[in-house]
Formats: structure tokens, C-alpha cells, sequence
């Protein structure tokens, strides 16, 4: 399994296996070079792509409790921690795959994700992508729109983690994938970081929470089994999620 590790890429392994999530990894200390210019981002904002599940996800409530988010029903039996950083490739990957195996169990009320919104890549490589998508995520839980502008976010990752490409310009573009999303409170709040104090709570519970890699899952407290490569197959994500009790 792959993950991005708060740490350097040379100590990966090692910081990998003391978590159980795998063998390459996102972190706060990955390196990284220059920033990007902001206002030519702005200007070149790319097309954004529809979020996948979009239909079933729009019934999916979310909440926030401290620093972390919650989707679905607050009394499902079943509850599955993720900790992301929105431009880590590897949660992008995961986000593409095994999470999908998520989406079922999760509108059936089966299972509630918790999720926790980590930012440390924009210290590695420069810009404030990070923290743009993480405020922007807050204010769609204001929306009642959080899972699908989630699966939106991460949908439109760029192909680079130093690509500084979470503008608010890409955000709103991301946004309009979204029914009923846009508004004068979205909007504002996504060009004004309004939720820049709570991207910073969110990060705190990710430090508290002793987690030095994205994307990490707990399913029930327990670690995905293995290397943690069943995560990145949606069948075989199944599957644990099966072992589990979660169907």
C-alpha cells in the first residue's frame, strides 16, 4: 500500500510500519520546493470534473464534532476513521478505490465515516491548497453538501502534490459539480478561508491523534489488515469491510 507520510519519503517504510498502513507515504516533512503563484492559479483555474456517486452521497448528512467531520448516521453500529490530506496522491487513490466500497454501507446506515482533514503538504511543498480545500470542505458541511463536495475534491486532484492547484477560483469550479452547493455563504466562505481556525483544529486532532501518514484508516479502532494494499482495490476493500461485519 501506498501512503504519503508525515516525514521524509527516505523514512517511509519505517514510519509506515509503525502505523500498518504501508510502504511509501504523505507527510509533514516529504520536502518540496517554491511556491506557486497564486494569482496566475487563479486565472487558469481548470475545468472540474463531476463528483462520482453524486446521486447517492446527496443523502449522506454530515456534522462536525471538534476537528473532525462525520458522515452518516451518527447511530450506525460500525465506524470507520480517515485521515487525509487533500493533496496527497495516495488518499486521492484510495478516495478513487477501495473508499468506494464505503458508499453503500455508509447511505444504508450501516457504517459513519469520521473523517479528520489534515494540511500539512502545503508546508512541504509550498502554496496553501491544503488548507483552501480543507476550509472548503468545513463550509460545505454548512451546505449539507460535505460528501459529495468531498468525492468532488478529491475527483479533481492534481497529478502533482506540489501543484498548488486548490485555489478558491478551482474550489467554486469544483462546487458547481455540486447541486445546490454555491451560494453567497459557500462562496464567501471558500474566497474569505473563513474556517482557517478550524483547519487548524482539524490538524491538531490529526497531531493528537498520533497519525503520521495519509491516508490512514481505522475500521472500528482496528488497522486494515496486511500492508494495507487492500485500501487501494475496492473489491478487496470489500472484503475487509466484510471481516468486519460491514456489508
Amino acid at each position: 500500500m501506498a501512503v504519503r507520510k508525515a516525514g521524509r519519503i527516505a523514512t517511509a517504510v519505517a514510519a509506515a510500519a509503525l502505523i500498518g498502513v504501508g510502504v511509501a507515504a504523505c507527510g509533514p516533512d516529504d520536502g518540496g520546493s517554491g511556491k506557486k503563484d497564486s494569482a496566475s492559479a487563479e486565472q487558469s483555474a481548470p475545468e472540474a470534473k463531476a463528483p462520482p456517486h453524486g446521486a447517492e452521497l446527496g443523502k449522506v448528512p454530515a456534522k462536525v464534532n471538534g476537528g473532525v467531520i462525520t458522515v452518516g448516521d451518527p447511530k450506525a453500529k460500525h465506524t470507520v476513521k480517515i485521515y487525509e490530506d487533500a493533496r496527497c496522491p495516495f488518499c486521492a487513490k484510495f478516495e478513487e478505490n477501495g473508499a468506494q466500497a464505503l458508499v453503500k454501507p455508509v447511505t444504508e446506515g450501516k457504517v459513519k465515516i469520521e473523517y479528520t482533514i489534515a494540511s500539512f503538504l502545503d508546508k512541504n511543498f509550498g502554496g496553501s491548497g491544503s488548507v483552501n480545500a480543507a476550509n472548503a470542505l468545513r463550509a460545505s458541511v454548512e451546505a449539507g453538501k460535505f460528501a459529495e463536495f468531498h468525492a468532488g475534491v478529491f475527483a479533481n486532484q492534481p497529478e502533482q502534490e506540489s501543484d498548488d492547484a486548490f485555489t478558491p477560483a478551482f474550489l467554486l469550479k469544483i462546487a458547481d459539480k455540486v447541486d445546490g452547493l454555491r451560494g453567497p455563504a459557500f462562496d464567501k466562505a471558500v474566497k474569505n478561508n473563513s474556517y482557517e481556525s478550524w483547519t487548524e483544529e482539524a490538524m491538531k486532532s490529526f497531531q493528537k491523534d498520533g497519525v503520521q501518514a495519509t491516508p490512514n484508516v481505522l475500521i472500528d479502532g482496528e488497522k486494515v489488515p496486511g500492508d494495507g494494499s487492500a485500501m487501494f482495490s475496492e473489491s478487496e476493500f470489500a472484503k475487509v469491510l466484510k471481516d468486519q461485519g460491514i456489508g
